[in-house]
């Protein structure tokens, strides 16, 4: 388990905190995997009824980090974020996330697959992939637009246009926007309330409002990831990647 990832069981949650604060609560492989690994146990836990995601305050997660990504790129179904992925999408417990300014990328996108989602009314949530020269992943290209319809979607996803915590309460993505100090707090109280329900009942209730399209979002989350992959050696992401690197704006005249 890598430190940037912290984990704790109290009360029935289990917390899974993503603490890199220095550089941004940026993802690396080796955090996905642990977050794999965590959420993995905390399903095979018998006295875990559900499952809190969070980040540190003022941020949940810029994203992947850039270099990690660069230097170890996804390779295959087996890859650390694979995992992270599919841990995720096939948790039978509930999972909440406590979310508090950026939220970028896949730190929007992992909230489609949680349960509930309570950001704060600093919330900044952004899905910029097409910006980097790469496409939406995590089902994002099928869920953005159930969800929002296809313009909504085409603002958030081909543009990368931002969202306050706000729009997305009002976008269907969360639950509620709350003071940043009350997020996690409000957010364990809503994970702690299942310690009172039966947690077969729970699983099963989960697990049927999953089961109609749940064939179809592992589908898409493969094709995405093998585009996604495929782009990520594609000329106009090395531009972007090039450009963060060197801390300028991307140039796509010449392709």
């Amino acid at each position: 388990m890598t430190q940037h990832i912290r984990t704790a069981t109290l009360n029935g949650v289990a917390t899974i905190e993503i603490a890199r604060p220095e550089k941004k609560n940026a993802l690396t492989q080796a955090m996905y995997a642990a977050m794999a690994e965590a959420i993995g146990a905390a399903r095979d836990d018998r006295a875990v009824r559900a499952l809190l995601i969070t980040g540190q305050p003022g941020i949940f997660t810029s994203g992947n980090d850039i270099e990690d990504f660069v230097q170890r790129p996804p390779q295959g179904e087996d890859s650390p974020v694979f995992r992270f992925m599919r841990a995720l999408l096939e948790c039978d417990k509930p999972v909440v996330a406590a979310v508090t300014g950026a939220a970028i990328g896949i730190g929007t996108t992992m909230l489609l697959h949680c349960d509930f989602a309570y950001v704060a009314d600093d919330a900044r949530l952004a899905m910029p992939f097409v910006g980097l020269g790469l496409v939406p992943e995590y089902a994002s290209s099928l869920l953005v637009p159930q969800l929002m319809g296809h313009r909504k979607a085409a603002e958030k996803l081909l543009l990368g246009d931002p969202m306050t915590g706000a729009e997305a309460v009002e976008l269907g993505l969360a639950n509620a926007v709350l003071p940043p100090a009350e997020v996690l707090p409000h957010a364990r109280r809503v994970a702690e309330r299942f310690n009172a329900l039966p947690p077969g009942a729970v699983r099963d209730a989960k697990a049927l409002m999953r089961a109609p399209q749940q064939a179809q979002v592992l589908q898409v989350i493969a094709a995405e990831g093998e585009i996604f992959t495929r782009r990520l050696r594609s000329p106009e992401a090395m531009e972007a990647f090039q450009a963060f690197f060197q801390k300028r704006a991307p140039d796509y005249s010449r392709f």
